[in-house]
């Protein structure tokens, strides 16, 4: 077992993540920044900006007059994040519980897509967030949702694998837990609900390359090294089985709240 690697990531786990990402984290990230209805001249923050395609597209909404600032603890993903730099649009390598070069009540808005479920301490970044948001500032959580495990997790969820918390995989909440770090951290909740995200995959091992880009290189990593290839080879064959002339569908409930500086 092995916590979560922050060294893992790789340029080739990098590229296939912005390529891939496009089709999924990126159109469902654009779902939770409708919500936010971020607006002209506003100052955004994207935590785990990854290589920065949403980013990218605040930053066309917030134009000129704004500013969109992505920061990733990955320099790999930072350092494709930065070909898209523009007079708006800004990449640091940093991660959730730092951001102390950030000043008080620095932005308008704080947004975390697919990144919530990556933090082991939730509290902290939520009480780092509400002193970098401007008052009645929004933030945004688009995260997995624990009460609807896909395919790959209820694999996991099975003897023998089971034995072996997830130490270096998702810290996955439920909405009910979602509501009350939003409300212990001082935000007052506007809306939570659950969305569905479905992504197409052309293969069961096409869907496990992009899971591994999108974990950094930590899928399976929390197992010990003699159970790994067993513990894919029943992922694979469970994904097999859930295969249409079309390819590997692949539906995940995801947790979206907007939550508002009080």
């Amino acid at each position: 077992m092995c916590a979560l690697s922050l060294v893992a990531d790789t340029p080739a786990l990098a590229e296939h993540y912005e390529r891939y990402s496009v089709d999924r984290q990126f159109q469902a990230g654009r779902s939770l920044i409708e919500r936010l209805n971020i607006q002209s001249a506003e100052h955004v923050l994207d935590v785990g900006c990854g290589t920065g395609l949403l980013a990218a597209h605040v930053a066309e909404l917030v134009g000129q007059a704004g500013n969109v600032i992505g920061v990733d603890p990955l320099p790999l993903r930072i350092q494709i994040a930065r070909r898209k730099a523009a007079a708006n649009l800004s990449f640091k390598v940093g991660d959730a519980s730092g951001l102390r070069e950030f000043a008080d009540d620095s932005f308008d808005v704080v947004y975390l897509n697919a990144v919530f479920h990556w933090l082991p301490e939730k509290l902290r970044p939520l009480a780092n967030f509400h002193r970098l948001l401007k008052p009645y500032g929004r933030l945004g959580i688009a995260t997995v949702c624990r009460e609807h495990p896909n395919l790959i997790q209820q694999v996991l969820a099975r003897e023998p694998y089971s034995q072996y918390p997830e130490a270096g995989a998702p810290h996955r909440v439920s909405r009910d837990e979602l509501r009350h770090l939003l409300d212990a951290a001082g935000y007052r909740v506007q809306s939570l609900g659950l969305e569905s995200m479905r992504t197409l995959h052309a293969s069961p091992a096409a869907l496990l390359e992009h899971v591994r880009a999108s974990s950094f290189g930590n899928f399976l990593q929390h197992l010990p090294r003699e159970l790994r290839a067993g513990a894919e080879r029943e992922i694979l064959a469970e994904l097999e089985r859930a295969r249409t002339p079309d390819g590997v569908r692949q539906e995940t409930q995801r947790l979206v709240a907007v939550a508002i500086k009080v």
